[in-house]
Formats: structure tokens, sequence, C-alpha cells
């Protein structure tokens, strides 16, 4: 063979193709060349080999990341980070602390901050008066918090009817509470805020993906490529080589027309050199935490009993269109009619590309619909960390008072899609939940947040293996992404990615590989990340 442009060279290399215990592993153009041992390497090198040799630590093929929003999250994180509020009290101190002038943003409120009383305006006012400008996001992204300005400025003063499953929630007089449920009810007041400068949003992206190389990942599935998400990408990699591979699945949302089944199509020949779009992007329903799930069987609030598209079989005809054209589908399904329903949909395709359809997210489902995963060849699609950071084990929380103790013991059921033969990839959906992959796999391990010993395990029978867990974010994803053989193991001619810990996935405690140190980041053969401590 040639020599080598890079080799990596640690004690242990889990390869996840059974190809013995190798100590060194060798990388030129862009794929691996050779694996062996220490001894070996002086038959690789040249004069211009990069030679890494990172003693007792664990090499893994690079990590995926299945569920992320790259451009649409650089938005959504404006203003004020509200995750860490726990109470309305807090949220008031949080709000007053914002120098004043202009819109007050922030993102990430938990709807728990609540404990259960609706979600009004109320705090908002009492933190800033009835004057100031308000948009909150809440964690899932599918709801909002607004102020009595905020809807005055938007000329919203009682219902609106839209053409999904949003609503403005209103009182028993028909007034709005500043609750938004949904993008068309949310993009009401979203329109009105200022636009981010272009440089900004650059550099905000910039720095978002130098942030995820530090954590290990070297891939990632954008949920969306919507606004100037083309224009990001390409002006990024002007400036030189992303250090994360992205493949984009563009929405499709009710009401989108054959035009705009078309525009998606065509948008499936972009591509750059570490990114592509390939996918499209659906959702059949909203939350559970907004009521906008579709459930058997309604909520305790009497919600969560419908499809987000107002005639469900004009979501069933827009996937058939874009699988004529040979457009791998995915479907954010929450609920069990939602995930009922897509299935039944695929299950009428034609396999007409490369990479197997998929579900999100899958929150609560009946043991049956975990079969037909493995019998239509679907992916799951799920993110440990909804599970273990917004759920209780004593089901005391908001998701799972609206679903009620039997379908809440029905949740996050990874262990069983698994143990099925299902395919499963596992994510963040940054900025829903944060994007750390170590926590992620640990969670999925724990049942529980990395690092919280105290707290008890959300249905632990559904915590996944070590192996299970890494398998999510590497092998797995890369089955998902139709790359079986060309990535998510380390073999010789397959994907030069791979990511470095200090600690062995397979073998450290969950809560100690949480904060392993990420030492190496490769991707394409060249380095994306080195821990300089």
């Amino acid at each position: 063979m040639s020599t080598a442009d890079l080799i990596v060279m640690a004690d242990r290399i889990h390869t996840l193709a059974g190809d013995g215990a190798p100590t060194a592993i060798a990388m030129s153009g862009g794929v691996i060349t050779a694996l062996g041992d220490r001894t070996d390497v002086r038959d690789w090198r040249g004069p211009r080999t990069e030679v890494v040799d990172l003693g007792s630590a664990t090499v893994t093929p690079g990590l995926v990341d299945g569920h992320f929003h790259p451009v649409m999250g650089i938005g959504l994180t404006r203003g004020v980070d509200l995750s860490p509020i726990r109470t309305v009290d807090e949220l008031i101190v949080a709000l007053r602390a914002v120098p004043p002038g202009g819109w007050l943003e922030g993102w990430g409120l938990d709807p728990n901050v609540f404990e259960g009383a609706p979600i009004t305006f109320d705090p908002l006012v009492a933190a800033v008066g009835p004057d100031v400008p308000v948009f909150l996001l809440l964690f899932d992204a599918h709801s909002a918090l607004v102020s009595p300005r905020a809807l005055e400025l938007a000329g919203v003063s009682g219902p609106r009817s839209f053409a999904g499953g949003a609503s403005v929630v209103c009182d028993a007089d028909r007034r709005p509470t500043g609750h938004l449920l949904e993008l068309e009810a949310l993009d009401l007041v979203r329109t009105l805020l200022p636009d981010d400068v272009p440089a900004d949003r650059r550099a905000r992206l910039t720095d978002l993906l130098h942030r995820m190389a530090e954590c290990g990942l070297t891939a990632a599935n954008a949920m969306d490529f919507e606004g100037d998400s083309l224009e990001l990408f390409r002006a990024l990699e002007e400036d030189g080589e992303l250090p994360v591979r992205w493949r984009c699945a563009p929405f499709v949302m009710p009401g989108a027309g054959r035009d705009g089944l078309d525009e998606v199509v065509a948008r499936q020949r972009l591509a750059g050199r570490r990114w592509q779009v390939q996918g499209a992007k659906f959702m059949i329903d909203g939350t559970v935490d907004g009521g906008t799930a579709w459930l058997d069987e309604p909520d305790s609030h009497g919600e969560s009993t419908a499809c987000l598209w107002p005639d469900p079989a004009d979501y069933t005809a827009a996937v058939r269109h874009l699988n004529r054209h040979g457009v791998p589908i995915v479907t954010h399904a929450i609920g069990d009619a939602g995930v009922r329903y897509v299935l039944d949909t695929y299950a009428g395709l034609a396999r007409t590309s490369p990479v197997p359809n998929r579900v999100e997210h899958l929150e609560t489902m009946p043991s049956e619909l975990i079969e037909r995963f493995v019998g239509l060849d679907v992916t799951a699609s799920m993110q440990p960390t909804h599970c273990t950071g917004y759920t209780r084990a004593d089901h005391s929380d908001n998701w799972s008072t609206r679903l009620g103790k039997r379908r809440a013991d029905r949740a996050f059921r990874a262990r069983d899609l698994r143990e099925r033969g299902a395919r499963l990839a596992l994510g963040s959906d940054w900025p829903i939940a944060p994007f750390d992959p170590r926590a992620i796999i640990a969670a999925a391990r724990l049942r529980r947040p990395a690092g919280r010993s105290g707290v008890e395990p959300v249905l632990p029978e559904q915590a996944l293996t070590a192996r299970m867990a890494l398998e999510g974010y590497t092998s797995e994803a890369a089955a998902a992404a139709g790359l079986v053989g060309a990535a998510g193991r380390l073999s010789p001619g397959c994907r030069a990615d791979l990511t470095v810990f200090g600690l062995d996935p397979l073998t450290a405690d969950p809560d100690e590989f949480a904060e392993s140190p990420v030492l190496l980041t490769v991707v394409a053969g060249g380095v994306t990340y080195r821990n300089r401590n």
C-alpha cells in the first residue's frame, strides 16, 4: 500500500467489525487503508505521515448525531437560555435580569416550570410589565410563550385558523393567553423578531460545528434545510473543510402543494464536499407537552387527538410523490396513532433509495408497532435525553401526567426496539437538548441524567447496553444512512472518520464516561479536533 497521511495508535481500537484487537490504524485519501499493531507503523509511514500515539486511549468509529437542527438551531437559541429554570419565580428573576431594550427573547423553557397550571403570559407581565415585547421558545421548539405587547404587534387578539394543527391558545373568553402551539402559530410573532446579521449567523454556525467536533462528533443529520442553509454551508466550505459531515432533509409542511414537493425533489441535487441534501422531513404530529401529539386516545386534558395534517391522506400523497422520485422519507411521529399512520404509509412505498425511511422520536407506542419496524426495514431514531431530561420515574412531570400511567409506561422503548432487531439511531435533537454524545450515550444506558446518581431511572428495563449505545452513534447510524460497509466501522476501505476517548465507552462506568475527555476527532483522515491538555 502507499504511505499513510495519518496514523493513529492507541491501546484499544473498537472497529465494530470483528477485526481482532488492533492498536494502530492508517488512513490515506480520506479512507482507512490498514489496521494492525504498533510494529506495523514503520511499514505504513512516509516522510509526510503524521503519527499520533495516544497511549491508553480508546478509538471508535466517528460518532454521528441522528437528529440535529444546525441552521434552524442558531436562530432558535437567541436570547437568554432558560433551560436551567425550574420554577415560575426563577423565570421572573431571569427575565428581570435581562437588560432592557427592544425584544426580550429566550429559549429552552420547560413547561414543567408551571407545575401543571395553564401556561400564560402572567409571569412575563410580572417580570417586565405589559409593554415589553417578549418571545420565549419552549424547550420543544414547537411552542412559545409571548407577552401581551408581542400579541398586539402581531395583530393577534383571538383564535386563529391554520392549515396544520397549530393554535393560538385562548381562555374561556377567547382572549389569547400568550401560549402559541406549533410552527404556524409561532410564526405570527416570530416573523416580527429582528433578523440576525448574516456575518453573525455564519460565525455562530462555525462555532457550533467546532464545538461538535470537540465532543467527538464527525457527522450529523440536519432535520431541516430552510432559509439561508444553502448560503451558510457554501460560505463555510469556501473557508475550508467542514469539521462535521451533514445529511440534510428539507421540511415538508401541510399545504406544500405540488410545486413545494417538486422543489424538495430538486434540492436533492444540492451537495458540497462534506454536506448533501438527502431526504425530506415531515411531521405527522406535534408534542405531548403541548397537547399536539396524535394519540389513539385523548390525553388527560382532552388533547393530542389529531394529525398535524388536517387531512392525513395529504401526508400520504406527499410521501408517495417524493418516494417515486427516490427521496428518503423522515417523519416526526410522537404519539401511538401518529407512529401507526406513518408505518401504514411506509408499508405502501416501493424501495426507491438505498437510504431506508425513518421515524423520529417514537415517544409512546404499543408492542405491535415495534415489530413493524423490523418487517418494514424502517429506521427508528430516538433521543435518549428527551426521556431522561424531561420525564420522571414517578410520572409527576407534565409529559407523563398528560399521557397517564399506561402510556407513560410504554415510553422511549429503545431496548425493546433493539432486542426485536430494529435499527436504532441515536441523537440529540439540538437545540431541544444538548448535543454532547458522551452524556447521551450515558443516558441511554442509565435512563437518568449522567452525573445525577440520586435520580431514579425512568423505565430502567429500556436501558441500552454499552455496545448498543455506541452502535446507535456509529454502525446503526451508518446503516440508517445507507452506508453499510462504507462507514460506521473501522475497516480498510471505510471512511476515515474516528473518535478517540480517554475512557473506553464499552467498559467505563457511564457516569464517568460522560466526563471522559475527547482526545482526537478525525473526519476523512484529517484532524478536526485535537485535545491540547
